[in-house]
């Protein structure tokens, strides 16, 4: 059996080469004539498994260690008897962290409350839910929108996209890229949609094409909206340069490369493999997951704001800026931004060793994933 991985699949090597020959090279070099007598592929959205990739060739099986699979021409795949996954879920918390520092530095940098504004999150998946209980935990009023869900479940829990247009004063997107069907999202966040809007903050860190970028270029030009997130861009790697000028933080798809997420991923699509071929490690798990320098966080509450507290333990995880400003000095590197990504770990990887804190924000802090030590900081 051969086997070819995609080489920034992390915490990989070793696990498969028990049971095949294994190939890693660059999502980017993956060729019909290297895939012709693979029987596996392990990739990332860069590669295009379509029928001019897989025509001809013996794959049986595909594992993407990703969420999205709009890079798998899935019709094709049926057609030719390839089966495939995905890997459901496996960022979402990164995608969280992400989120949570996004909306902290900008509520900063803008000088507002979280609690004061409402939120509407649309796609209410793994990565929409948690962004959802995050939300609620900082005291904002949410607003969800998921019509597969609402149709599935009742529409109770949700509300219609008009709702959150009316309403919301931040809103963010966590949908697949659908071109077709009921469900459509390309292009979602088009000029219709930006010319009906409260003046709120969006954010993309779902796909790039979701937004149609001549239309928010002119929509931030026109004060139709009061500020512009993005991680996800059309046509990546070669990323509107303008749209990126025009934003307020800008980042080269990385909101979900955490090392948790990663390695999660990594694990989902070994382990998918392993049962598709029976090769009995099902149960695999990843080593060697790097740790980040200083996992201890120690806060002084005196005299200090709930929200202010919230802030400086997500952005000390992780703070947006810095690949914020990465991006912006180099553009071009979009890529390598992605590939050399430093380590980044989620928030149950810290311990707050906190000072002069109410309870119910150590309560809040642990809801949003915190390890909370037992012992304050003595004064």
């Amino acid at each position: 059996m051969k086997i070819v991985i995609d080489d920034k699949i992390p915490y990989i090597k070793g696990a498969l080469e028990p049971f095949a020959e294994i190939v890693y090279l660059p999502g980017n070099k993956t060729t019909p004539e290297i895939v012709k007598d693979a029987d596996v592929l392990i990739t990332r959205t860069r590669t295009k498994c379509n029928r001019r990739l897989l025509e001809g060739s013996k794959v049986r099986f595909i594992a993407t260690a990703t969420i999205g699979f709009d890079h798998i021409d899935a019709e094709f795949c049926k057609q030719a008897g390839i089966e495939w996954t995905n890997a459901p879920g496996c960022n979402s918390g990164s995608v969280n962290q992400y989120i949570a520092s996004a909306l902290f530095s900008y509520s900063i940098k803008k000088e507002f409350d979280l609690k004061d504004k409402t939120i509407g999150i649309v796609g209410a998946g793994h990565v929409g839910s948690k962004v959802a209980a995050l939300c609620k935990t900082v005291g904002m009023r949410v607003l969800l929108n998921d019509p597969p869900r609402a149709r599935r479940e009742g529409a109770d829990k949700f509300v219609s996209l008009s709702k959150i247009q009316e309403e919301a004063d931040i809103i963010t997107f966590h949908v697949p890229l659908n071109r077709f069907g009921e469900d459509a999202t390309y292009h979602m966040v088009n000029q219709d949609f930006l010319n009906n809007l409260k003046h709120p903050l969006l954010i993309n860190s779902c796909r790039g094409e979701v937004f149609d970028t001549v239309a928010v270029k002119e929509a931030i030009n026109k004060k139709l909206i009061s500020g512009y997130i993005a991680d996800c861009w059309e046509n990546e790697p070669d990323i509107d340069t303008e749209l990126l000028n025009l934003a307020d933080y800008a980042t080269p798809h990385i909101a979900g490369y955490s090392k948790d997420g990663k390695a999660n991923g990594t694990k989902m699509s070994v382990q998918s493999v392993s049962r598709f071929f029976n090769l009995g490690i099902d149960n695999w798990e990843p080593a060697g997951v790097e740790l980040p320098e200083n996992r201890v966080i120690e806060t002084d509450g005196y005299q200090r704001s709930e929200s202010s507290i919230l802030a400086e333990a997500v952005i000390r995880t992780y703070d947006i800026k810095n690949d914020d400003n990465a991006l912006r000095e180099s553009p071009r590197l979009f890529e390598k931004l992605r590939g050399d990504y430093p380590v980044r770990r989620e928030f149950g990887t810290y311990t707050l060793k906190l000072k002069n804190t109410e309870d119910d924000i150590k309560q809040k802090l642990t809801k949003l994933g915190f390890i909370i030590a037992t012992n304050e900081i003595s004064p």
